[in-house]
């Protein structure tokens, strides 16, 4: 790939590698000065005098490790807040219950499978209702915003078809609509380092930190992002509410993983590339999906959308469930597993894997067929992960 800086419109934050490092970090507001910021396993605090303490009072409400991580994501993300769950749904859930019954979410129809359900079977059940919508298409959005319409939900790439919404002209279409109106991007694909949706239009952004701002696979965690004090208030009432708390050990991990965030990301771009590059020529494969890929039908979108590209990769093998599995079971290096966004490679088959909760028909109407394989395309050696892919390939047939 040649020099991102030379292909995208947007460049990357200069400084966002001293943010990931510094951000939140500050010795001096330890006892001993720690360099890490230490863990902050404690449950309750002591107090000045009833009602009065020293900014933390009981381990739900608040906590110095949470404290950390969250003021740093909010750094990197070029934003005044940041509130920290117990996973990417967890998150979801605060999310939801800034609605009430009676109200109406537009959200994108290629979704992460469990959002899809949450808000499906959950949150149905309490009189909220979804509409689902494909953004890359023109949409009458005049049409589609219902007067109780609260919340529009978009992914960007999506999960797992890796389309890309134009989310500038979305967001402007939905506001001039109406203001009120709440405008949500997981941003878990790309992070903070490749796009920042609160600069397109955004009034909250969310993560699945599980995945590439952890990056090493031993932490389930969500946050949102915003700049909105309204919206903060009400998710930090949530957060400690509902109780969907992370640990002060997740937070330790996380703060830790972001510290190289910006360093892996542009291994993954890499590697991720070239992955969808030797698969769009392989005859084994029917159709490779990459927004990275001039063949990509919003390619143009992404790079004036995006700084970079993350190691996501679809694609379509050449025949059916029965070549997909004969693949899976072949791979050496990839693993066959669900998640993404670890320094090792994944592979999942997503109509039996992360999207087996959505119901067939619509499976098949956003292209989630038996053949479609999602990689989370790790930090292994380029050249070692493309012969393992072309050896699952050729053993798919035999």
């Amino acid at each position: 790939m040649s020099d991102p800086n030379k292909i995208f419109k947007l460049a990357i934050d200069p400084h966002f590698g001293t943010k990931a490092i510094h951000a939140g970090q500050n010795p001096d507001k330890w006892t001993f000065r720690n360099v890490i910021p230490p863990i902050s396993m404690t449950t309750t605090f002591k107090q000045i005098a009833p009602a009065k303490h020293y900014g933390f009072e009981y381990g739900r409400s608040g906590n110095p490790s949470r404290s950390v991580l969250q003021e740093c994501i909010a750094a990197l993300e070029d934003a005044k807040y940041c509130l920290t769950y117990s996973s990417g749904l967890g998150a979801t859930t605060a999310v939801a219950h800034l609605l009430k019954s009676g109200d109406h979410v537009l959200a994108g129809d290629d979704m992460y499978g469990g959002t899809n359900r949450y808000f499906s079977k959950v949150a149905s059940k309490f009189g909220i209702t979804m509409t689902l919508v494909d953004f890359t298409k023109d949409v009458n959005m005049e049409k589609m915003i219902l007067p109780e319409t609260k919340l529009v939900w978009m992914e960007s790439p999506t999960n797992p078809c890796l389309r890309v919404i134009d989310l500038e002209k979305i967001s402007n279409l939905i506001h001039k609509i109406r203001k009120d109106i709440i405008i949500l991007v997981d941003n878990t694909f790309l992070t903070s380092y490749f796009q920042k949706p609160l600069t397109l239009g955004a009034d909250l952004v969310l993560y699945s930190c599980s995945k590439y701002l952890n990056g090493h696979s031993d932490v389930i965690m969500g946050a949102v992002v915003t700049n909105r004090s309204d919206l903060y208030e009400d998710l930090a009432f949530n957060q400690n509410s509902l109780g969907i708390i992370p640990s002060p050990f997740d937070c330790f991990l996380v703060n830790r993983g972001l510290k190289t965030l910006h360093v892996r990301m542009k291994e993954h771009q890499k590697n991720g590339l070239a992955v969808a590059q030797f698969l769009e020529q392989h005859p084994l494969v029917e159709k490779t999906l990459h927004p990275g890929l001039p063949s990509h039908p919003q390619h143009n979108i992404a790079l004036r959308q995006f700084s970079g590209f993350s190691g996501m990769v679809s694609f379509y093998i050449k025949g059916g469930l029965k070549e997909a599995t004969k693949f899976l079971q072949s791979i050496k290096i990839f693993c066959l597993a669900e998640s993404l966004g670890g320094y090792e490679s994944l592979a999942d088959h997503p109509a039996l894997m992360t999207h087996a909760s959505v119901p067939e028909n619509e499976r098949a109407f956003l292209g989630i067929t038996d053949n479609l394989i999602r990689l989370s395309v790790g930090l292994e050696s380029e050249q070692d992960l493309i012969a393992d892919l072309d050896q699952a390939l050729k053993a798919s047939v035999n």
